[in-house]
């Protein structure tokens, strides 16, 4: 900039109009892209900024798979007495198929059941005693989920004496295949045995009162809609009850079904149990706790009461973190660490639900994707 004492302009610096629309030129190209740069960084700011997964009134962008639609547990076989008669007897023709699916352990099981049988002394002192009932109930839903995942069990000499519902009627029109299948399956044994088998409800979750609630129907999972590989999840959450009982659980580097394709259990993924801590490690081949893979301690804090939970994970790295703030608004802690470079995969992230007879409940489930600060936001 000139001297005060000098003009700042002489006649002969007017520009003409040559060089006057030259430089407007320049300007104008300098002003654009400055302008491009700051919707660039804008853009990027909103690429790394937090997004809601949930809305508060609505599951869109979520989908509900419920392993109870697709398999038997225990819990389904409300009368095992009356079940295994009919099954030992091949009183009818389901029943005879049925019995020539078993194992042959089972068959002999069933044969040899007795409901006012005492439960059978531990085999460790100091342990609970066995229950026989509850053990043949478990082994029998699995030979049962085994038949269901097979071929289409319908022949209609079989079912000519089954009522069937009208669902089971649309969807057997619908010449199904893969996990509608087997739901077919077993909705056709549900209505050939309808005093014995549990009714099943393929709906796992629901909004109430601005939460993602668990119906407790049955071990299943709800997943996004997307996937994610690289990213920082926060939510609230809290357990509410559970008959039997089990901490509610995050998924993540998980497996997407395809369309019409039985999905793996807890969709191949790694557990997060939160609050407290646990974890496991549902990818094919493991199904286990999971070892050094994890590390930690589990935090000591009130189940039933709303927690502040932070995950950080990155796929391409095959790592996790998870911090929990109870109370809500509280310094956070960090309680588990994952660390497995062959287990990063991109996928969806869900919800999962143990058991049947398990209530959980989140809400304010946010997801900042590609984090810019690849540490612990809540820990401060």
């Amino acid at each position: 900039m000139p001297p005060e004492s000098e003009p700042m302009y002489k006649r002969t610096d007017y520009p003409n109009r040559r060089a006057f629309l030259e430089s407007g030129l320049k300007s104008a190209l300098a002003a654009a892209a400055v302008c491009a740069f700051t919707r660039i960084g804008n853009a990027d700011e909103q690429a790394n900024a937090a997004i809601a997964l949930f809305d508060g009134k609505t599951l869109d962008g979520w989908i509900d798979i419920e392993n109870s639609s697709t398999a038997f547990g225990g819990g389904d076989i409300v009368d095992l007495s009356s079940l295994a008669k009919k099954l030992t007897d091949k009183s009818d023709a389901v029943s005879a198929f049925l019995s020539d699916q078993l194992d042959d352990a089972v068959k002999t099981a069933l044969a040899s059941f007795s409901p006012a049988a005492a439960p059978s002394a531990p085999s460790v002192p100091g342990t609970p005693a066995s229950d026989p009932t509850k053990a043949l109930s478990s082994a029998l839903a699995k030979n049962l989920s085994k038949i269901i995942s097979g071929a289409s069990i319908y022949d209609a000499a079989r079912f000519q004496n089954v009522s069937l519902r009208s669902e089971t009627q649309a969807l057997l029109a619908q010449d199904p295949q893969g996990r509608n299948l087997v739901r077919l399956n077993r909705m056709l044994l549900e209505d050939a045995f309808p005093s014995e088998l549990a009714k099943s409800v393929p709906i796992g979750w629901m909004v109430k009162d601005g939460v993602i609630a668990s119906t407790g129907v049955g071990r299943g999972v709800l997943y996004t809609a997307n996937d994610f590989g690289r990213f920082r999840l926060i939510f609230t959450m809290r357990h509410v009850s559970g008959n039997p009982d089990h901490p509610a659980n995050i998924l993540f580097f998980c497996t997407r079904p395809l369309p019409g394709q039985m999905p793996l259990d807890a969709l191949g993924g790694i557990q997060f149990q939160v609050p407290k801590g646990g974890h496991w490690d549902y990818r094919p081949g493991h199904n286990d706790d999971g070892g050094a893979e994890f590390t930690g301690s589990k935090l000591s804090v009130d189940l039933h009461e709303w927690s502040r939970i932070e995950i950080l994970a990155d796929a391409s790295a095959g790592t996790a973190r998870m911090a929990v703030a109870q109370p809500i608004g509280s310094k956070a802690v960090e309680v588990l660490d994952f660390k497995d470079p062959t287990a990063g995969k991109i996928g969806p992230i869900a919800l999962q639900m143990h058991n049947a007879g398990l209530f959980d409940e989140y809400k304010d489930i946010t997801i900042e994707v590609n984090p810019k600060v690849d540490e612990l936001m809540t820990l401060t």
